[in-house]
């Protein structure tokens, strides 16, 4: 559903950690045949047209991380996660987030192959080790908050730190492969003994 909708019905979350539609039109690119793999096509279902109006999120004074934080008009900060693909090609040599945390820039090197090793289900799809990056600098979050989904990484993220995590996704297409991939991941055997988990899609009024 819209996240829009579902926030006035959240109940108590700590933290919001999210990467919204910038605006740049990646949806419906097709897939590049470059010597260095580029990236693959995905169908043009409109979503990434604008960017998405974060305001709401950052009225809810929460420790928030938002990626794309250049594409949308926040407030000054302190801190920026930056992380650093390790490419250096026609495409941007990093991707940065914005957070209202108080502590210096950090900077995180990860290569872009790590998106290929999770299964790029997204065209703006992240890392899981980006997302598990950033809750290290949210070590008290223990309910997370992710108004746009979208393949679920921030939900993995979450699993895999024993988090509790609440999502929305407004494009049903990705709404069902984040559901997938967060099943799959529960499925998974723990070296560490998580809450319980129970995965349940809330109904909309």
């Amino acid at each position: 559903g819209d996240c829009l909708a579902v926030m006035p019905a959240l109940g108590k979350v700590d933290a919001v950690v999210t990467d919204p539609p910038y605006g740049i039109g990646r949806d419906g690119k097709p897939s590049s045949t470059s010597s260095h793999g580029g990236h693959k096509g995905y169908e043009f279902l409109g979503w990434d047209q604008s960017p998405a109006d974060i305001q709401p999120l950052l009225d809810m004074n929460l420790p928030t991380v938002v990626w794309g934080g250049n594409y949308f008009k926040t407030p000054p900060s302190r801190c920026w996660l930056v992380w650093d693909k390790g490419q250096r090609i026609d495409q941007a040599d990093a991707e940065i987030a914005w957070t209202n945390l108080n502590m210096p820039v950090r900077v995180n090197v990860t290569n872009r192959v790590a998106i290929m090793q999770d299964g790029a289900v997204h065209p703006t799809q992240k890392p899981v080790r980006v997302i598990l990056w950033c809750l290290l600098f949210l070590p008290e979050a223990r309910t997370i908050f992710d108004p746009f989904t979208g393949s679920g990484t921030t939900a993995i993220a979450c699993i895999r730190t024993g988090r509790r995590f609440i999502g929305c996704e407004i494009e049903p297409r990705y709404f069902d492969i984040a559901v997938k991939r967060i099943k799959a991941e529960l499925s998974q055997p723990r070296l560490f003994k998580p809450e319980p988990v129970k995965v349940e899609q809330a109904e909309m009024w």
